[in-house]
């Protein structure tokens, strides 16, 4: 007897085509945190092949995962030669965190006056992350912390444009100045325990005093 033919999302998308996607986040993920680490360095030039075997896996996934890095303005593509990381000006890094402020600093302070101390208590594990990954001096995994914590913060005012925004803008933030020293782990444990200072007066309504916050946050953000 003829088996029936599989139906629903399964019969729609094939298994290889599944790990496909994986293997290509996976290698996107790394990507962007030895970039945010400094491996990548600006200015180089890298092949696919050459990654692809340093992730053990072949050149077609690290070449989609850097054309989307080009896509976010971290590589450019060079025909036949590979990608290039792109280097980025002092200049570029404080047009981005002007924008970032002007974005988020006016929302998170209307947020203040709105939202209830248990939603912003609900918050505490978020800041927490970040304050372990600062003092584990782990440069990419608090990077990744710091934009939940801020992604979480935004999504309570219930602008999905607006968190998407805000966090391509943060993740480019990231990014290494040509010549400067990356970050160290004092910095970053400063910069943790901003997210953890601002969230106790959001919670209790003190609202000076996370005005003041948020303005140092962002001009003291650790590039």
């Amino acid at each position: 007897m003829r088996e029936a033919a599989p139906t629903g999302v399964s019969a729609l998308i094939p298994t290889q085509k599944v790990l496909r996607h994986s293997v290509r986040r996976q290698v996107l993920d790394a990507l962007r945190a030895a970039l945010v680490d400094g491996e990548l360095v600006p200015g180089e030039i890298y092949s696919g092949p050459a990654l692809g075997e340093r992730f053990g896996v072949s050149a077609t996934p690290v070449r989609e995962a850097m054309q989307q890095l080009a896509i976010e303005g971290a590589v450019e593509c060079l025909p036949n030669r590979g990608f290039r990381v792109l280097v980025r000006t002092p200049r570029a890094y404080a047009e981005l965190v002007e924008v970032r402020a002007l974005l988020e600093v006016p929302v998170m302070l209307r947020l203040a006056r709105t939202v209830p101390a248990e939603a912003w208590a609900a918050l505490r594990p978020a800041a927490a992350a970040t304050a372990e990954a600062a003092a584990a001096g782990d440069l990419a995994g608090y990077a990744d912390a710091d934009r939940a914590f801020h992604r979480e913060v935004l999504a309570l005012g219930g602008n999905d444009q607006l968190v998407e925004v805000a966090g391509e803008l943060h993740r480019r933030s990231q990014w290494p100045l040509p010549g400067l020293p990356r970050p160290g782990r004092a910095a970053l444990v400063a910069d943790a325990a901003e997210h953890v200072a601002l969230l106790e007066a959001l919670i209790t309504a003190d609202l000076p005093t996370a005005e003041s916050l948020l303005h140092t946050h962002f001009t003291t953000a650790p590039a």
